[in-house]
């Protein structure tokens, strides 16, 4: 599998997010961190965030709007210090493009009802997808799975 087999680019999806906030309501909404990572696409230290070593089960959702976007199921130790997944829960809930700066060209992954920064996408996964889906953890809240 390619990024292009899976890609939903941000110009394909409609023009406006679902969630629409102020840059004011973003401001008050997120912690400094979450705003710098998501709404200015930031990057967070490798090692640092709240879920790279977290094996917890559950859903990882948009940490600005909830929508659910990576199952626990999926979540694997990339060795990169971040959060990594081999494919989200629904190919149409992330979105993305190409990203060219840093002088580098990456595949950007965004959340397709808001638009939140998640991190990048690389062909360096496991299988069955061949995909990383490397994540900011302060981009993500994590939905602890309901005991039966």
């Amino acid at each position: 599998m390619t990024l292009k087999d899976t890609e939903l680019s941000v110009k394909e999806k409609t023009t406006k997010p679902d969630v629409a906030k102020s840059d004011e309501e973003w401001r008050k909404q997120l912690s400094p961190e979450q705003y710098q990572v998501t709404r200015k696409a930031g990057t967070e230290p490798a090692f640092t965030g709240k879920y790279w070593k977290t094996k917890d089960d559950g859903t990882y959702a948009c940490v600005c709007c909830g929508k659910p976007l990576f199952s626990s199921e999926t979540k694997f130790d990339s060795g990169t210090g971040w959060p990594s997944f081999w494919q989200p829960l629904d190919q149409a809930a992330v979105a993305t493009h190409e990203d060219s700066t840093y002088g580098m060209v990456r595949t950007e992954a965004r959340c397709a009802s808001c638009n939140a920064h998640l991190g990048h996408v690389f062909e360096d996964g496991p299988e069955p997808t061949g995909l990383r889906y490397c994540m900011n953890s302060a981009a993500l809240d994590l939905k602890p799975e309901e005991k039966k």
